[in-house]
């Protein structure tokens, strides 16, 4: 923490001054000699955001407030200061101009952080003030190990055909391959990427990862790089490594001191094996029903749902869709001190407190039914089951629901209704699907418009023929984001899901039993106030938080 060359008085006298804080949240407040203790302590309290502090620093110090959210980095700026130095500092360097370096700190009166950084880059010192947090970020957005990674791998001979088994089990056990697997995850973390995937092909190894739900080539290694990296891969989710046959594995590493779990999928394609890894981010776990995406009207009908004593609740979707997010939230928002909920999984993403949880194993006979049946003699009063994918699953699952517990689980369905059709395809009678069956929620998932760069632009005509359409109102300008550091210049950052709820009324369970079609269900289901995805999705589009073509893109075929 540096000693500042003006006295706290004068950070007061701007805070205030400024409107950003009263005198009276000012007033016991004392920082002492050093600056940033006054900072750091209204940062605590939270009477201020670090961009308000860094702003008020900027009037301070009389040096420029840069936001990095938009601030485009130039590469020959980044290649005068190391990462490690940059992370020390929390410095940034931005620009070459008039033979000075642009350096975004987040104590830009930092005299011996200025001297460091100058004899690095051997260049005079331009410096201008950011949000720490920002800063953090913009260093790990900007240094990233791609060609770390590349250049470890460059170093390794090509494997001779003869010995392949040989060689990569040899070239494991060298350092490129160990460290260039946790360069990938770490990079993959810090990119937030949901999927990493490894894919060889006829002249180079792709590596991939999946943003947003959205695949971005990250780098390109050679080929020789392809058999040490699934091996080490496969050591570390403990599979065979001689078995080139499809695996399964998991593995855990730490990343910027957080415990993060890898769930690895290896199959055999035409130029060798593939491997995907599932990042599971365990902040996901332990997001409320609101955060998931459901709009007011549909968290009230849910939440009336999940209040029922027994019964059945589906979450229907395609793979991907969020499916175990939003039971994870459910299972979140029930009591768990007063009732006892056991869940069987494949597999147990996340571990959660106060409740039990099983994992399928297949190979010990453990399976989705017959946990089920084991479930049932341990006085289980909510039961979440993972997936209903046969029909001794279901039949189990609506046995369960008809003998007094409330079954959360999912199927792999379009819609709402295709859900109740999914269940009698498996061989349920109808007359148990509509006693059992509380209601299904459908759903898919939509990127969010950045925050940081949003705008409003016209869009083409097909776009708003879509909205017109759905919403009865003539708009020609829609909210998108022009692209940005804070989101890779995609325009989008994060997700959130678009739901469809299905209340199973007497009115339905009648039309199930007597054999009505889909869409006699579906036009009855919306006479009684069910929202379409396509309609809640639109909303959204209303409100600003998603565009028409990120709506078409995912939920088209409902529309």
């Amino acid at each position: 923490m540096s000693v500042s060359s003006r006295s706290e008085d004068g950070l007061r006298q701007i805070l205030v001054e400024s409107g950003l804080v009263s005198a009276e949240q000012l007033s016991g407040l004392t920082g002492g000699k050093e600056r940033p203790r006054l900072g750091q302590l209204l940062l605590e309290r939270g009477v201020i955001t670090t961009q308000q502090l860094a702003i008020a620093l900027g009037h301070q110090l009389n040096v420029p407030y840069i936001n990095l959210n938009t601030c485009q980095v130039q590469p020959e700026a980044l290649r005068l200061i190391p990462g490690p130095v940059a992370r020390k500092y929390n410095a940034i360097p931005l620009a070459i101009k008039d033979s000075a370096l642009q350096v975004a700190m987040a104590e830009p009166d930092d005299v011996l952080a200025l001297e460091a950084l100058a004899a690095r880059a051997q260049l005079k010192i331009k410096p201008a003030v950011a949000a720490v947090d920002e800063i953090r970020e913009a260093i790990d957005r900007n240094y990233q190990a791609y060609g770390e990674i590349e250049k470890e791998f460059s170093r390794i001979p090509a494997p001779v055909p003869s010995t392949e088994e040989r060689v990569s089990t040899e070239a494991i056990a060298g350092a490129p391959a160990v460290r260039a697997v946790s360069l990938i995850v770490e990079e993959a973390v810090k990119s937030r990427a949901s999927d990493i995937h490894i894919e060889p092909g006829e002249d180079r190894l792709r590596v991939r990862y999946r943003i947003d739900g959205v695949l971005h080539e990250t780098m390109s290694l050679p080929l020789t790089a392809h058999a040490p990296l699934i091996s080490r891969l496969k050591i570390m989710a403990n599979m065979n490594i001689a078995d080139h046959h499809p695996q399964d594995g998991q593995f855990s590493v730490k990343v910027r001191k957080r415990e993060i779990d890898v769930r690895v999928a290896t199959i055999h394609t035409t130029y060798g094996e593939m491997a995907v890894l599932r990042i599971l981010n365990k902040s996901f776990a332990a997001l409320s029903l609101a955060e998931v995406g459901f709009a007011p009207d549909n968290l009230e009908e849910y939440e009336r749902m999940l209040k029922s004593p027994y019964g059945m609740i589906l979450s229907s979707g395609p793979t991907g869709s969020g499916k175990t997010t939003s039971l994870y939230a459910s299972v979140n928002h029930l009591d768990r001190k007063g009732r006892n909920i056991i869940t069987v999984e494949d597999p147990v993403e996340y571990r959660f407190k106060d409740i039990n949880q099983i994992q399928v194993n297949p190979r010990a006979g453990l399976t989705f039914a017959t946990g089920l049946r084991a479930i049932m003699r341990h006085d289980p009063d909510i039961i979440l089951v993972g997936e209903i994918r046969d029909a001794e699953t279901a039949g189990i699952a609506i046995q369960s629901a008809l003998t007094g517990h409330l079954v959360l689980s999912s199927v792999h369905a379009n819609d709402s209704v295709g859900a109740l059709f999914r269940l009698l395809d498996l061989g349920v009678e109808p007359f148990l699907v509509s006693s059992a069956l509380i209601g299904v929620v459908a759903q898919r998932l939509v990127r969010r418009i950045c925050p940081h760069c949003q705008y409003l632009s016209s869009v083409p005509v097909e776009e708003q023929l879509a909205y017109s359409r759905e919403m009865g109102e003539e708009r020609t300008e829609f909210v998108y984001g022009s692209g940005c550091n804070s989101c890779s210049n995609t325009g989008y950052l994060g997700r959130t899901a678009a739901f469809e709820i299905l209340r199973v009324s007497d009115e339905i369970r009648s039309m199930l039993v007597a054999g009505a079609g889909a869409t006699q269900i579906r036009t009855q289901a919306q006479k009684e106030g069910m929202v379409t995805m396509w309609r809640d999705s639109m909303l959204k589009v209303k409100e600003g938080i998603t565009t028409p073509s990120e709506v078409m893109r995912n939920i088209f075929s409902i529309g």
